[in-house]
């Protein structure tokens, strides 16, 4: 963790983001380290306009405290909130960038805690102090969103997915997504709207990786012209490790 908080940092971002599941996979044969071990890793990352991390599904599903409350209770949450870190849970932040507006909305993961529960996502709260038509980029840790066609954001990051974790005859079949690998790895346009995917530097399932290198992802979003706000073009990079 400290070595690729060492190549984050020396890419020299505007901003970085954290696109959830900082809980490993409870059935993976790792060593288990609580949420409060792992958060405060997360620190010495520095970006001029700042962190900011979500939730993902195994910050609730493998969190004991959060199992054992029905989601009352998550010690991701407060390992966040005790090392004074941006976690966007539903909600938004307005930032500037040369002079230019523009809001980050972050979601709290998608996948409900135990089957008949409702998911944690509450997109309409998430953007409810975001200008209309004003630019927005959503973290979303479950790529899943980007079906529902929702214009609001420029582009949505995310995460979840491993990239499939492995490659076999050209598919992507261990995706973790209703929509098989569609949405598995890398930059999808779909009617003119932006998702980019990052494989990450995780597991889940099994403790492998084929085809599937670990990356750290690199966007750049680039203004069109002097008068409009909109995503022009997004050049995508990975620093694979």
């Amino acid at each position: 963790m400290r070595a690729i908080i060492a190549q984050v940092n020396a890419l020299d971002a505007d901003m970085i983001v954290v696109a959830g599941d900082v809980l490993p996979d409870r059935n993976l044969a790792c060593q288990h380290l609580k949420a409060h071990e792992i958060v405060p890793l997360l620190r010495p990352l520095r970006a001029p306009l700042g962190v900011f991390s979500v939730l993902g599904n195994h910050d609730w599903r493998d969190c004991r405290q959060a199992m054992e409350t029905g989601g009352a209770e998550n010690s991701v949450v407060e390992a966040f909130s005790g090392e004074g870190m941006a976690l966007l849970r539903n909600e938004s932040r307005q930032l500037s960038h040369l002079g230019y507006p523009f809001w980050v909305v972050g979601f709290d993961s998608q996948i409900p805690l135990r089957w008949g529960q409702k998911p944690f996502v509450r997109p309409d709260e998430a953007f409810a102090q975001v200008p209309e038509g004003a630019p927005a980029i959503l973290l979303a840790h479950e790529p899943d969103y980007f079906a529902k066609g929702d214009t609001r954001p420029i582009l949505q990051i995310s995460g979840h997915t491993h990239g499939g974790q492995f490659v076999l005859l050209g598919r992507r079949p261990m995706t973790p997504s209703r929509y098989g690998d569609r949405y598995s790895i890398g930059h999808i346009v779909e009617g003119g709207r932006h998702l980019i995917v990052s494989a990450g530097i995780g597991y889940s399932g099994m403790p492998f990786r084929f085809g599937v290198p670990p990356e750290i992802v690199v966007i750049e979003v680039v203004r069109h012209d002097a008068t409009t706000t909109h995503l022009a073009e997004i050049e995508e990079a990975s620093c694979n490790d």
